[in-house]
């Protein structure tokens, strides 16, 4: 019997240590639809909220998404706070110095300028503009480096400022990622259209990690394999970015 109570005691400690490990806090803006955004519920949801409960599923751990203000998320990662940054990250050099990656979840997307119809913005010429970007974003960096030296560049905390700006007559065109603003063009009737060349910029969306999260990482990246070849991630993208896909089909 005493044998019987040790082994128990084991299994049960086993199983709670087993389940303290399997338990990982992905963090997201919550303010970028549709890769993630707050609905009328006030949860979280959006593309990276539905592909993230998919991973964890796929790799038997339990997730819960908490949100974080994009211009501390790196950080907060750093410290602890949470394990994984699921938030249409940028796979960048840059960022690739500070942390580490998981593979793409969607790939490279053009960076896109948009100006308030009929203004005749050309973004190859821009000369003394007021030009709009989500701050710590690649297009942030981009247009610091490209175009700062003859413009005023303007950062936002969030990327539905600028677009509110935008309208307001505060500036004169913004660059961000085109999967973010197609829906936003496509709902303004006519008012705010693509303008210039598209830009490619970084090397696709991912998941990023502490560089330190080895095991964590092969267990994410063993689960988006086989969710990208039943289908499941181009089934999510189809269903969040309209005419957009499928990527990792066969």
């Amino acid at each position: 019997m005493k044998k019987l109570i040790l082994a128990a005691a084991a299994v049960l400690a086993l199983g709670t240590a087993a389940q303290a490990q399997e338990t990982i806090r992905i963090a997201t803006e919550g303010a970028y639809a549709p890769w993630n955004y707050v609905n009328e519920a006030g949860e979280l949801a959006g593309y990276e909220i539905d592909l993230g409960n998919a991973i964890c599923e796929t790799a038997g751990l339990t997730c819960e998404f908490v949100s974080n203000d994009w211009d501390s998320i790196i950080p907060n990662l750093l410290a602890g706070n949470y394990d994984l940054i699921m938030a249409g990250m940028s796979i960048t050099d840059e960022r690739m110095e500070t942390i580490d990656f998981t593979q793409n979840y969607f790939p490279p997307d053009p960076s896109k300028f948009v100006a308030m119809a009929g203004t005749g913005m050309d973004p190859e010429n821009l000369e003394g503009k007021r030009v709009g970007v989500q701050g710590g974003t690649i297009q942030a960096a981009y247009a610091e480096e490209n175009l700062a030296s003859n413009n005023t560049i303007v950062s936002f905390t969030t990327a539905d400022q600028a677009m509110a700006d935008l309208a307001g007559g505060n500036l004169d065109t913004i660059i961000a990622d085109g999967a973010y603003l197609e829906p936003v063009v496509a709902a303004s009737g006519g008012a705010i259209e693509f303008v210039g060349e598209d830009i490619m910029i970084g090397n696709g969306v991912g998941a990023g990690i502490r560089k330190d999260e080895t095991e964590l990482k092969t267990k994410i990246d063993d689960a988006l394999t086989a969710l990208k070849a039943d289908g499941t991630v181009d089934k999510l993208i189809a269903q969040y970015f309209e005419g957009r896909g499928p990527f990792y089909g066969e």
